[in-house]
């Protein structure tokens, strides 16, 4: 079935836009403006020079720095100077590179004080003409002249704020459209001065670009807004705050898209820091982290850590799958105590005395005994492993007395013959018996939190113990059969276990094994030098009477292996890939998209890697899926952060026509009456489709012969597979040009966040939205 014909979107009223036409595909005979894209095209060759030249410069001092060691005489300082220069230039190369993509976008004419005009505008000595693209490029030449702006620069900021209500100093705005490296087209906004059109109304600047970018299909990965960041969006993406942000948005109102320039300009403006520690951006799924995966390449950045949330856990690869009931009960807070006593079941005393014979004497091992170690070793409060040596401690100095009472008793009645030393030295024999530490080990033994999970979701007698508090259903949610594979809640409870249990941080591993090596190369130094000095003077003493003796070097004393170990460098991994490998790896900044959706637990697990707290959460609690996720910010923070947080609001939904909103708005009343819905700005000139049950939906599919993305959504229990078909939990964040949602009664009856799953569906598309199967009353028109 055609579509109806498309309407022109409509523009707001009050800037006047004079748009130069695509000199690929329109033609003009006026000559202005045709000027007007040749100096353009000139500017723009000179910029792509410039890069050039910084490409040329970047790749000679790599190829300087292969050569720069001697792999003759190796010297491990100069390896790992020469590997961090190495690294440093291949990333510039990609940031110059990828920069290439949309070098330049944009151009200001600015009212600015003398000191601040680098290119002032012909006949305005007063006008500043600024350049605002992907990276910042100079004119080393002249004085560091400043030839484009990096869009992250605070000098860049006007061309993102200004309208005629409010133009920040800004007489002209200039969007330059760039295909490759030429100038296409040319589209300028006249916002004060002599030229001053009408005062707007709207508070939408940008508008020409916003709408070819809102209007343009959809390709399945997301495209980055840096030329059309309106002023609500920009003022998030420059925040300053240091704390929590929570940004609220419904849906289309750009909230990912907030957040992953906000960890560019983030990245920009706290480089130093962030470099060391990175930046962790957490999505609902893998489909979404694909779809996001090039927006920040494209705006300059590399290395950040992509993860979600149930992959955060290093090693954990989900792939089981679990009902409504069993996630809500795996996500609440409660599991954190369930775990808890899971660990200590595990910190046995035994049901009758267990017997150790040591050096021909019965060492007997009783439950009061173990028992008084257990409580010795929990009121360190450390975590189980860590424990350990307490408990191992204590127990053996128990012991060692019990020996020495055997061995030391006086015959005649008297103080026994051992003396303090003497017991001492029978608590070291003790330690080194592996028998008796088998024994004692098995009390309180190393835990590794796949173990414990493994024996808890399998086991219901462990899970009896840990969860005896808890009611039946709670218990039989919880388990599953033996080798299931990972599921996603599993990763919040293995971080909680990795906390309870105490594993080692893997940096601090990787810094003592550094420091043994580094001891080593020393060593090794050490006895080089001596054989070198030696090998000098055995020469000059031997010579004269074997020429032909054979000479001991020091090739000869150290191995091929050694000398290969000596050129290896320890640890040449990025921050992103270090940071990923270690459960405790504490992140600069750390954005959480789709953030209504996690649970208490995953909560909890988040926290732990943002000890700062220095985070930006962006979600929209009218969208929750998650039986365990979000009601209210507040609630959900509290326990973290004791509500000190910064909240934001986007108010505008750029995506969603207004025809489809007609319908989300009703489903979004019945989900929290007191939601006040985005307001779309735009209409798409298709009205919402509803069709009944029996419909084709692969012959709708065909139906859109318009070359744009089309998705088909349904209900787990109508979900078909194919290409671009999805249940819900699938599509969190995405956005298609067509969407075909089935049996939406379906969605409601599979879950409580039903309406909410609704919500979401119908509110992915940016043309049309098709309903196939009825809609419960109270939705239908």
């Amino acid at each position: 079935m055609p579509l109806a014909h498309r309407r022109k979107p409509r523009r707001p009223s009050g800037v006047t836009t004079q748009r130069h036409a695509d000199q690929t595909s329109e033609s003009t005979d006026r000559p202005e403006l045709d000027a007007a894209i040749r100096e353009e095209q000139s500017y723009v060759d000179t910029l792509f020079r410039r890069l050039d030249d910084e490409v040329a410069r970047a790749n000679e001092r790599l190829a300087d720095v292969m050569r720069d060691v001697d792999p003759t005489n190796p010297d491990p300082e100069a390896l790992v100077r020469r590997e961090t220069e190495y690294h440093g230039l291949n990333q510039k190369l990609d940031r110059l590179n990828l920069a290439q993509l949309g070098l330049v976008f944009g151009r200001i004419d600015v009212q600015a004080e003398p000191e601040e005009i680098d290119s002032p505008v012909p006949g305005r000595p007063d006008l500043d003409r600024r350049y605002i693209g992907r990276m910042g490029l100079d004119d080393r030449e002249d004085n560091y002249r400043t030839l484009l702006l990096d869009w992250r620069a605070p000098m860049a900021r006007p061309f993102y704020l200004a309208t005629t209500v409010q133009p920040e100093g800004v007489e002209v705005r200039r969007h330059i459209r760039t295909r490759g490296r030429t100038v296409t087209g040319i589209d300028d906004e006249v916002l004060s001065g002599d030229a001053t059109a009408a005062v707007t109304q709207s508070g939408v600047g940008s508008e020409t670009a916003l709408h070819q970018a809102l209007q343009a299909a959809r390709t399945g990965h997301m495209t980055n807004i840096v030329e059309t960041i309106q002023r609500e969006q920009d003022e998030i993406i420059r925040d300053s705050t240091r704390g929590v942000m929570v940004v609220q948005g419904g849906p289309g109102t750009g909230k990912t898209a907030v957040a992953l320039h906000r960890v560019a300009y983030l990245l920009y403006t706290w480089r130093e820091q962030l470099a060391k520690s990175g930046v962790l951006i957490i999505g609902p799924n893998r489909t979404f982290l694909e779809y996001i995966s090039r927006v920040l390449p494209e705006l300059g950045e590399t290395g950040v850590v992509l993860s979600t949330i149930g992959e955060l856990y290093p090693g954990v690869t989900p792939t089981g799958t679990e009902d409504l009931l069993t996630r809500e009960i795996k996500g609440s807070g409660e599991m954190a105590a369930i775990l808890h006593e899971a660990v200590r079941a595990y910190q046995t005393v035994p049901d009758t005395p267990v017997e150790v014979t040591v050096d021909g004497i019965v060492i007997s091992i009783d439950a009061t005994t173990v028992a008084k170690s257990r409580t010795r070793a929990r009121r360190s409060r450390q975590p189980h492993n860590l424990a350990r040596p307490i408990f191992r401690t204590h127990l053996t100095e128990q012991l060692a007395h019990q020996m020495a009472e055997t061995i030391g008793a006086d015959p005649l009645g008297g103080r026994n013959l051992l003396s303090g030393a003497d017991i001492d030295q029978l608590h070291d024999d003790l330690l080194d018996d592996a028998t008796l530490l088998s024994v004692v080990d098995g009390f309180w033994p190393e835990l590794s939190p796949h173990q414990v999970l493994e024996d808890l979701l399998t086991d219901p007698e462990r899970i009896g113990v840990a969860a005896a508090g808890y009611d039946d259903e709670t218990r039989s949610a919880l388990l599953r059969a033996p080798g299931s594979p990972w599921a996603p809640s599993d990763a919040a409870l293995l971080d909680e276990l990795a906390t309870l249990i105490g594993l080692p941080d893997p940096e601090e591993a990787r810094e003592e094994a550094e420091k043994k090596w580094r001891q080593e190369i020393e060593d090794a130094q050490e006895v080089l030098d001596v054989l070198s000095s030696s090998q000098s003077s055995d020469i000059d003493d031997d010579a004269d009477l074997d020429p032909d003796a054979e000479v001991l070097s020091a090739f000869d004393i150290i191995d091929a292996e050694t000398l290969a170990q000596r050129q290896e460098v320890r640890d040449i991994r990025s921050t992103a890939e270090r940071a990923q490998a270690d459960h405790k790896w504490a992140y600069g900044h750390v954005i959480v998209d789709e953030a209504q959706e996690l649970s208490p637990m995953e909560w909890r697990m988040v926290f732990r890697r943002s000890p700062s707290r220095w985070m930006t959460l962006v979600g929209d609690i009218a969208q929750t899926g998650s039986p365990a996720g979000v009601d209210d910010w507040a609630e959900t923070l509290e326990p973290f952060i004791n509500n000190r947080f910064r909240h934001h609001e986007l108010t505008v939904n750029y995506r969603t026509p207004s025809e489809i909103m007609v319908l989300a708005n009703r489903i979004l009343a019945q989900i929290n009456p007191g939601m006040t819905p985005a307001t779309a700005i735009r209409d798409s000139g298709h009205e919402v489709r509803y069709l009944g049950a029996g419909a084709d939906v692969d012959k709708l599919k065909e139906a859109f012969d318009d070359d744009r993305l089309t998705a088909v959504i349904s209900s787990r229990a109508t979900f078909t597979p194919g290409e671009h078909h999805y249940v819900v939990d699938e599509i969190k964040g995405l956005e298609f040009d067509h969407v075909i949602v089935v049996d939406p009664a379906g969605m409601l009856a599979e879950s409580p966040q039903g309406l909410q799953d609704l919500y979401v569906a119908v509110t992915r598309a940016t043309q049309s939205l098709t309903i196939v199967g009825e809609l419960p009353e109270g939705l239908a028109d």
